[in-house]
């Protein structure tokens, strides 16, 4: 695909069979919190990211934590101009390096594999599905500040603040996502730091059995999509 040629609108069952033909992380690391992002989560978050916010076509994206790359290529798929991924995990990266190569995307991306905090300088729209802070308290915060640091624009997955099993059967029997508040905690935290939160979207999202402590073959929960803008003074 010619990605300054795409200004069609691509369908979002495309996009998420575009980022279920990507390899997943093959030995994910419990201490990382490192939950490959499923593709019904990656096309409706690009979906609203590009085609209701207009915050991926032409611009430059920064993937923060960018695992095995699939929001970073989805976002290349639908015509971003350039990507660069960073993530500390060396093994999530050479998939993440196969990943591009299979989907013909090496022009327009650059993987990083570092620290969050080495990263400089300015990107249109930031991509994350930063850890949720379980294992180490409060990593999802660091990943906001970056991202508020290098981007005018965040998309940034968060665990729901409560267990709302109504809102799970809702979004089990529509497959799609519904508009939210934010958590109190974040709303003040992300003010606080400088950014605004324009939109909050709840999603489902299934992760398989994978590690020993996990009790069930697969684990409902709602995750929330926080739409950002950085605040200028």
């Amino acid at each position: 695909m010619d990605r300054h040629a795409q200004k069609r609108l691509i369908r979002k069952l495309d996009l998420e069979l575009f980022a279920a033909s990507l390899q997943s992380q093959p030995n994910p690391q419990v201490q990382l919190e490192q939950y490959t992002t499923p593709e019904g989560i990656v096309a409706n978050m690009l979906y609203l990211a590009a085609y209701t916010h207009d915050d991926i076509l032409n611009k430059s994206v920064l993937d923060l934590g960018c695992g095995t790359g699939r929001l970073g290529l989805a976002a290349a798929f639908l015509g971003a101009t350039e990507i660069v991924g960073v993530d500390i995990d060396s093994t999530a990266i050479k998939t993440a390096q196969t990943n591009t190569q299979k989907a013909g995307l090496s022009k327009c991306v650059q993987w990083i594999n570092g620290d969050i905090a080495a990263i400089q300088g300015r990107f249109d729209t930031v991509l994350q599905n930063p850890p949720f802070g379980v294992q180490n308290r409060k990593a999802d915060q660091a990943f906001l500040l970056k991202a508020l640091e290098t981007a005018d624009k965040i998309y940034s997955v968060h665990k729901h603040p409560e267990i709302d099993e109504h809102l799970i059967k809702m979004l089990k029997s529509s497959g799609n996502f519904v508009q939210v508040l934010p958590s109190s905690f974040l709303e003040h935290f992300i003010s606080k730091s400088g950014g605004t939160i324009t939109a909050v979207y709840a999603m489902l999202m299934t992760i398989p059995k994978m590690f020993e402590f996990h009790r069930k073959l697969k684990h409902d929960f709602v995750i929330d999509l926080y739409v950002i803008e950085k605040r200028r003074n």
